[in-house]
């Protein structure tokens, strides 16, 4: 049994602590007590031995800034490295300029138009761009708007379908009582979130290997009904980074309308590969995917994600003002100004639009292109060498030869870029072969993850989509920080590691870590000084123990952390 289970660490160092420091003075050299510190070094307080930082309540008294400085710094060093976490799709790399233009406007607030006029021009521009790069088709107006993450945007599209909808169902005088809408199960969880917060039925579709754990077209077909309000389509699963099929989708819902005459939209989630497809040779794999197809009535995208700026910036772009009903927006006389607004949130950081706007300009087309092109380059590197070394599969495909690969060239070379492969996002799926787990039938995926943590490499390992959850994954996701020395580094650690739980005899036992444990020991029973267990007692515990902590580990597993690390 581990320690943790038995004490509160808390309690103990507290405990040593007031034993050490006489009661007689304890009030006069805590913070607030009267004595005056001297600050010889940010350390030389009252908080470098005698008290802890103040945790759950404000203090009567302040600190000194370098102080409290120091300690908070100390403290968030214990955070993983943001570079080494390949869990996040987040952007977590600024180039100079990026980081000047946004320190020096990290003050703004969005809501303020009247106040900041030039970066209400600089949010438009956004927009005009944006529609124009996924493809809006002359003669509509489109519209859109920054918000402060996919979640938020995802929200607004479903919105804007479902009061579509009701409309529609009120001018035909029929019942609006039960909207529905379409998702894959690989659907992040920001899409369950706006079914759940606006009363809309949540028609989740088990994924399969047929489907690619993706959204699969036939169950649409099967699946959908006058009461649906659209269909969630995903440019980019989080889990393998494969493209759900846009154009398929649109064309099973054209022939659903020509039947029932049920018009049935779609949202496109491009969180991630709003910001990638665009740029690279390989699209979107040969199919359409945006505003070129007429059923695409809104798309979002990430611009903290590919789009290369820091937390948090989204957009959603409605291809045309009609799709976006009236009285979703609000005319708003504030500051001594009248503006329009049709988010969730009103005050939220201007200083990311600035940055985005800064991307665009600064990189260009060209631009974004050398960069998801070398991410998806490092992305296949990394696929082949851990398939290389035969002990591990992916499942993302971004590596495999395309069926419609380029033909060679008239030097009689194929050109190497994203289009010679499948396309999809720059992400790393992989797990260990059948034939590695029959051989090695004690190493354990999960070991691998928490043993590359400890090399300060952040690679959640996790299960797929309900109905295929018996299959757990390792994921990376590969960034425009990731250089080729780091990819070396990361496959040579994995190998390193893999080898080390290869060997029984060299094996550690790292159980107590597989499980997501619970809260202290206080409020669990303890064997008191000097009782002793039976001995079939003591394995009767100890086994009701390990049956707890695999029942433990198997909810988290179908819980799904990949939800809070995309």
């Amino acid at each position: 049994m581990s320690l943790s289970r038995h004490v509160d660490p808390e309690d103990i160092v507290h405990h040593l602590q007031n034993l050490r420091i006489p009661s007689a003075s304890a009030s006069s050299e805590r913070p607030g007590g009267g004595a005056q510190s001297q600050h010889l070094t940010p350390f030389s307080t009252p908080y470098a031995s005698q008290c802890d930082i103040p945790k759950y309540q404000i203090p009567q008294d302040g600190a000194p800034g370098d102080t409290v400085y120091e300690m908070l710094k100390d403290e968030l060093d214990l955070d993983g490295r943001p570079n080494l976490n390949l869990a996040s799709f987040v952007d977590t790399y600024l180039e100079d300029n990026a980081q000047r233009l946004m320190v020096e406007n990290m003050s703004k607030n969005l809501a303020d138009n009247d106040e900041y006029p030039a970066m209400l021009a600089i949010s438009n521009r956004c927009v005009s761009i944006l529609a124009n790069l996924w493809g809006v088709r002359k003669g509509e107006t489109a519209v859109g708007s920054p918000t402060v993450g996919s979640s938020e945007a995802i929200h607004l599209g479903g919105l804007a379908m479902k009061r579509r909808w009701q409309e529609r169902r009120r001018a035909q005088g029929k019942d609006t009582a039960r909207p529905n809408i379409i998702m894959g199960a690989n659907a992040q969880v920001a899409l369950l979130k706006f079914a759940r917060y606006f009363e809309v039925e949540a028609r989740v579709l088990p994924v399969s290997v047929k489907s690619k754990f993706c959204l699969d077209p036939d169950l649409v077909r099967e699946n959908i009904d006058e009461n649906t309000i659209g269909v969630f389509v995903i440019l980019g699963s989080t889990y393998t980074g494969h493209y759900e099929p846009v154009e398929t989708v649109s064309q099973i819902l054209d022939e659903f309308q020509e039947k029932t005459g049920v018009d049935i939209p779609i949202h496109v989630d491009a969180a991630s590969g709003g910001f990638v497809a665009p740029f690279t040779h390989a699209g979107a794999g040969g199919r359409k995917w945006n505003f070129e197809l007429p059923r695409v009535v809104s798309i979002n995208a990430s611009g903290h994600k590919y789009g290369l700026v820091t937390p948090g910036v989204a957009w959603i772009i409605w291809r045309d003002q009609a799709y976006l009903p009236r009285d979703l927006v609000f005319e708003l006389h504030y500051l001594g100004g009248t503006e329009e607004s049709y988010t969730l949130n009103f005050s939220r950081p201007g200083s990311q639009v600035i940055v985005q706007y800064y991307n665009l300009i600064h990189l260009g087309f060209s631009g974004y292109r050398e960069v998801m092109e070398n991410c998806l380059a490092n992305a296949r590197i990394l696929s082949q060498s851990l398939e290389a070394t035969g002990w591990y599969t992916c499942l993302s495909e971004i590596h495999r030869p395309a069926t419609n690969a380029a033909p060679p060239d008239v030097h009689g070379t194929i050109a190497e870029t994203s289009a010679s492969y499948v396309a999809g996002l720059p992400v790393v799926t992989f797990r260990l072969t059948d034939e590695f787990r029959r051989e090695y039938p004690h190493v354990r995926q999960e070991t691998v993850s928490l043993l590359l943590r400890a090399r300060q490499w952040i690679v959640p390992n996790y299960a797929l989509p309900p109905k295929e959850d018996d299959t757990e994954i390792l994921r990376v996701v590969i960034r425009v920080s990731m250089s080729f020395d780091l990819l070396d580094r990361l496959v040579t650690d994995i190998v390193q590691v893999t080898e080390s739980l290869m060997d029984p005899a060299e094996a550690v036992d790292l159980s107590v870590l597989h499980a997501k444990r619970k809260g202290p020991s206080r409020h669990r029973p303890q064997v008191k000084k000097g009782e002793r267990m039976e001995k079939d007692e003591r394995e009767k515990a100890e086994k009701g123990e390990q049956k707890e902590v695999e029942g433990e580990a198997k909810k988290r597993m179908a819980d799904g952390i990949h939800r809070s690390v995309c």
